[in-house]
């Protein structure tokens, strides 16, 4: 008796992962039913912030006498060779977008369960430049937005803001340097579409604050502005 459809894409699925299984992004060992790109063990040890419950904390500190925000939140701690750098330089240098769609769920879920991000009307990725976006094939910031809005079922608005000038790379940089660097490399395109919105502004990994910052001026220009920020990780 033949396999009905249901049943022989479940056997070629095994057969696959008989073939080449799917490995936990971190350790590396053969993920077990039910686990997703993380093994259950790595996933316990991930350094989560519990920042989401907390209207002031360490992310929110860096925007103080900066930039007026209602609060702010990232899902994990960013420790340079610790595992939230190699899942986050998997997604973004690897193109392993799957693993940035599991960890925008991520934080997706973490932002819906708490009190605080309510109000949020429209979500803005932070962007990147044109030719940079290009080369890698997408925008690490939308995949996360995007995550994001799927779960709070609200809008994600992609082109709102513009990466206007060509920024050198921000990871050698001190505080000063970055934000000299980004101060005036963005552009806002779309001001009817944020004027008086409360609106939630993403990035992938916080440092000094410079990106968002910027963005959040522009962000500002449009007037009638309430901002909350997200990132999937904080340096810690």
């Amino acid at each position: 008796m033949p396999l009905k459809r249901s049943e022989f894409s479940a056997f070629l699925k095994n057969f696959l992962n008989l073939l080449y299984p799917d490995l936990c992004c971190s350790c590396k060992t053969i993920l077990m039913q039910g686990e997703q790109h993380i093994c259950l063990h790595c996933r316990s040890g991930l350094p989560f912030t519990g920042f989401e419950t907390d209207r002031e904390n360490s992310f929110t500190a860096l925007f103080w006498g900066r930039v007026r925000i209602e609060t702010g939140t990232a899902l994990l701690y960013y420790v340079k060779k610790g595992v939230v750098q190699q899942l986050i330089h998997s997604f973004k240098y690897r193109s392993d977008i799957r693993l940035g769609r599991f960890l925008g769920g991520l934080l997706g879920e973490s932002i819906v369960s708490s009190e605080l991000y309510r109000e949020i009307e429209i979500i803005v990725p932070v962007p990147l430049h044109p030719e940079k976006e290009r080369k890698r094939g997408f925008n690490q910031s939308k995949v996360i937005a995007e995550c994001i809005s799927r779960a709070m079922d609200v809008p994600c608005l992609g082109r709102v803001l513009e990466r206007s000038g060509h920024a050198e790379s921000q990871t050698r940089k001190a505080r000063f340097a970055r934000w000299e660097n980004v101060a005036s490399s963005f552009s806002l395109r779309q001001v009817e579409a944020v004027k008086d919105r409360n609106i939630l502004l993403v990035d992938d990994v916080v440092t000094t604050g410079a990106t968002l910052e910027a963005c959040a001026n522009k962000l500002m220009e449009a007037g009638g502005v309430r901002l909350w920020m997200a990132a999937l990780a904080i340096s810690s």
